[in-house]
């Protein structure tokens, strides 16, 4: 696991999951202008990043909770990482709708969680932390002993730190904002004074000061 989080960064930034542009930002669903795009999903089609990510994310899984029994996936991204690295931990796995189904059994939790059962929450993806804490408290609701969440990547955000220590739900990741930032600077995707601007952009989203360098 020596310097996983800088070859995690390097895999992304490769099949561009991450993808910086502080010179033209994009826009968030929330109106925010953000530097960075990530979509993990891509790792699914690139068989030596997945490798890499799921091999990590299993040994984290070892590492952080060896208490761990099952595996919950989070609706729709986390649910390939969740099967893929509970197959390689020879594991049981479900994962958490992001609502419950309005036909049949009406489940939001699809597989077998007995109450008690200690698990883990797996997830592509923590910015501000709400959608997996939702996944969390449906858990822990059912009955389940939620031990932590491991993720591909945060961005670190202040938000997301501050709603995840409230709810009393660990998170490690693979790799984070800054590293990505580190390495995507090292590998020539974005230039060395760009980095300032990057966490300047983490620490506070709503600032749009950054944009203009």
């Amino acid at each position: 696991m020596n310097n996983i989080d800088r070859i995690i960064a390097k895999d992304l930034l490769s099949i561009k999951a991450v993808f910086f542009r502080p010179d033209e930002p994009f826009t968030w669903a929330s109106g925010i202008k953000s530097p960075v795009y990530c979509d993990n999903r891509l790792t699914l089609t690139a068989p030596a990043v997945r490798n890499d990510v799921e091999n990590a994310l299993a040994e984290t899984i070892k590492r952080e909770y060896p208490e761990a029994e099952v595996l919950m996936g989070t609706s729709t991204a986390g649910i390939a990482h969740a099967a893929i690295t509970a197959h390689i931990l020879d594991m049981p796995m479900g994962y958490v709708r992001s609502g419950a189904k309005d036909h049949g059994r009406g489940n939001q939790i699809e597989g077998k969680l007995e109450p008690g059962s200690k698990v883990v929450v797996v997830e592509d993806l923590i910015s501000t932390g709400g959608s997996v804490i939702e996944v969390v408290e449906v858990l822990r609701e059912a009955g389940a002993e939620v031990l932590g969440i491991v993720s591909i990547f945060t961005y670190g955000m202040k938000k997301g730190l501050e709603r995840l220590a409230a709810a009393n739900v660990k998170n490690v990741s693979l790799t984070n904002f800054d590293v990505i930032a580190e390495v995507a600077a090292e590998e020539k995707y974005i230039a060395q004074e760009d980095i300032a601007r990057l966490i300047a952009f983490r620490n506070n989203p709503s600032d749009e000061s950054w944009i203009k360098g």
